[in-house]
């Protein structure tokens, strides 16, 4: 295990990119508010983040994006 795969928000990705390939989107949604939850979570209610998206969370969001339009059988 490497020191990144020790961080929940890491292990969340990792889970949310294995819902994602199996088309479970309902997990995929949970884990998506839950990854939210863990990059905003530092710093209390009023603080900003300023921390960018990881190439792997952006490609995981748009990946869930496309499952949703999917899934919805929209454009």
């Amino acid at each position: 295990m490497t020191l990144n795969e020790r961080r929940l928000g890491d292990r969340i990705l990792a889970a949310l990119e294995l819902a994602l390939e199996q088309k479970h989107l309902e997990v995929a949604e949970h884990l998506a508010r839950a990854l939210e939850e863990t990059l905003t979570r530092f710093g209390g209610p009023d603080a900003v983040d300023h921390r960018e998206l990881s190439a792997g969370m952006v490609q995981a969001f748009e990946r869930l994006e496309s499952l949703r339009r999917s899934e919805h059988r929209l454009p």
